[in-house]
């Protein structure tokens, strides 16, 4: 492992039981990257975060994050922020009081300086004046937005992402994609990213891995438009290169 790498799995096999998901998977990210995990459905690209994030336990291998094997969230902060697929904000809360949460229960902060954290984060991701506003009165872009609000309340180094992008309008796509990569250059934050989008991975992503459910592995790791330009496996070009619906 270097000292440019964040996060290091070795000889991952993830599965349960009998049953083997993915085997003797190996990656790295390295620090300020936008990694994307990809691949067709099926083949473990959210059940790999989970993983990563500690919420499964691998049946062999290890995962390392900034040199910690498996980090356990310790008294203090949390050293990652997480934005689940659906976004999973509570509904019976506002959305200031949702990206309130994490600064509650990791920090002794007082009620003022924690309104002047969520308001900072909310502006940071576009929702400036929206703290009242319940998860029901605002549209489904600006749900995925307030969920990375949520998960950038303490200043994490390291955010992964459940597919950001599921379910949006074109338009509102685009604009989550000018957020990610807005956080990873101005602020370095290392960003995970589990997506199906192309137009997406091909825009935002410094890095990726390929996983394929036959084959129980990864098949391809680098730069996403190297892949597709220049790979052998049929596999890989397959993926890159399809043609949207219509075309």
């Amino acid at each position: 492992m270097t000292t440019d790498t964040l996060i290091d799995v070795v000889d991952l096999t993830m599965g349960w039981d009998d049953y083997v998901l993915l085997e003797k998977a190996s990656f790295q990210v390295a620090r300020g990257d936008v990694f994307v995990i990809l691949g067709g459905s099926g083949c473990g690209k959210s059940t790999l975060l989970r993983y990563l994030i500690g919420l499964e336990t691998p049946l062999s291998g290890h995962i390392t994050i900034d040199g910690r094997e498996r980090p356990e969230l310790e008294v203090g902060e949390p050293p990652f922020g997480m934005m689940f697929q659906s976004g999973a904000l509570f509904g019976s809360m506002t959305v200031g009081e949702n990206v309130a949460l994490s600064l509650e229960k990791w920090t002794r902060l007082p009620e003022a300086a924690i309104d002047a954290i969520v308001r900072s984060r909310l502006e940071l991701v576009g929702l400036r004046g929206f703290e009242d506003h319940t998860p029901a009165e605002i549209s489904g872009g600006m749900k995925k937005r307030a969920a990375i609000a949520r998960a950038m309340a303490l200043e994490p180094d390291l955010l992964f992402l459940d597919e950001p992008s599921a379910g949006l309008d074109p338009v509102s796509a685009v604009e989550l994609d000018e957020l990610i990569l807005t956080l990873s250059r101005a602020l370095g934050i290392t960003v995970v990213i589990v997506t199906h989008e192309l137009e997406s991975i091909f825009k935002i992503a410094s890095a990726c891995v390929m996983l394929d459910k036959e084959s129980k592995s990864i098949i391809a790791r680098g730069d996403p438009r190297v892949l597709r330009d220049r790979s052998d496996d049929p596999r890989v070009h397959s993926f890159f290169n399809r043609k949207s619906v219509g075309h």
